[in-house]
């Protein structure tokens, strides 16, 4: 009897015999081991590489051509670089898009944190007031844009209407380059404000309410505790939240087209608007894949330095 006990508490719930202690698995287990996890990745490795990878081999193979899409490549060297390097529209562009992202990331990032905030406290209908401020974001981006034209158009816009009502003159939102601007900062932040209010409303229910029961046991007011531990405890969300926001301004396109064009002029075309135009009116996609190319550093640039520059960023919030 204690042979078969002896025998039953070494045998493991398997039914296969466990290795001895500090012994390595052999070499067939370990085969075994890495075939299940590759077959696994195999998909999601699939997709990334036919989706991902390859176009941007493929990309920057061609921002070294000059090619009109319609007929052979012919290999170009450093031309399209030296040309974005001598192109004042491209440059302009590149300002365009820093002074987008510029103005709308912070503004989203704090508008999302104070309905958070807001929605995360006791409030009547919390569940449509959250629904109402990330309804926008369920949209298209051209659907969201359209909604945008028809509140800022010059001559039958919803907004000068209202301005005309109370005896305002209406701004001229298409022919003025910094009206322009301002028109699409306005529709990305009320697209984008429901995304940030999410991911924040998430890491503010992750907090301990013992925290914040310690802080008040201690006397720190509201915006001490706010201070001191919501702000901090969010770091992973804000770390994220800046990233993301960050490669959509630098990738923004649906809304500037719909809305602007681009327009007035190059006042409000993005890298993105400028590259397609070089690409699909202009014919030159050896040129538009050198635009890709560098947005492409951008967007990495910005965040290797993010990763390696927040201390916050794996912090359990």
């Amino acid at each position: 009897m204690a042979t078969l006990t002896t025998t039953a508490a070494r045998t493991p719930t398997a039914g296969r015999p466990a290795p001895p202690p500090g012994r390595r698995p052999g070499r067939a287990a370990r085969v075994r081991e890495s075939l299940g996890a590759w077959t696994m990745l195999a998909p999601n490795l699939t997709l990334v590489t036919v989706f991902l990878l390859v176009p941007l081999v493929m990309a920057f193979v061609l921002s070294f051509q000059y090619s009109t899409g319609l007929t052979s490549p012919t290999w170009a060297g450093l031309a399209n670089y030296r040309q974005l390097v001598q192109d004042p529209v491209f440059w302009q562009t590149v300002g365009n898009t820093a002074v987008f992202c510029v103005a709308t990331v912070p503004v989203e990032m704090a508008l999302g944190l104070g309905l958070a905030l807001l929605f995360d406290s006791v409030l009547p209908a919390r569940p449509l007031w959250r629904t109402l401020v990330y309804l926008p974001m369920v949209i298209s981006g051209v659907a969201t844009a359209l909604i945008g034209t028809l509140m800022f158009d010059e001559n039958i816009g919803l907004l000068n209407k209202l301005l005309g009502t109370v005896g305002i003159d209406g701004l001229p939102w298409q022919t003025d380059g910094t009206a322009a601007m301002a028109s699409v900062v306005l529709i990305t932040l009320w697209m984008r404000v429901g995304f940030n209010m999410v991911i924040y409303l998430a890491g503010l229910q992750g907090i301990s309410p013992e925290l914040y029961e310690a802080a008040r046991v201690e006397g720190a007011s509201y915006w001490q505790r706010l201070r001191d531990i919501t702000v901090p405890m969010l770091g992973p969300s804000t770390f994220f939240l800046l990233i993301m926001n960050v490669i959509y301004s630098f990738q923004v396109f649906d809304t500037v087209f719909v809305m602007t064009l681009g327009g007035p002029g190059h006042a409000t075309d993005v890298m993105i608007t400028y590259a397609y135009r070089n690409g699909f009116e202009g014919r030159q996609q050896g040129y538009a894949a050198a635009i890709g190319i560098v947005l492409y550093v951008l967007v990495m640039a910005f965040t290797a330095l993010q990763w390696r520059f927040s201390r916050n960023r794996d912090t359990v919030g």
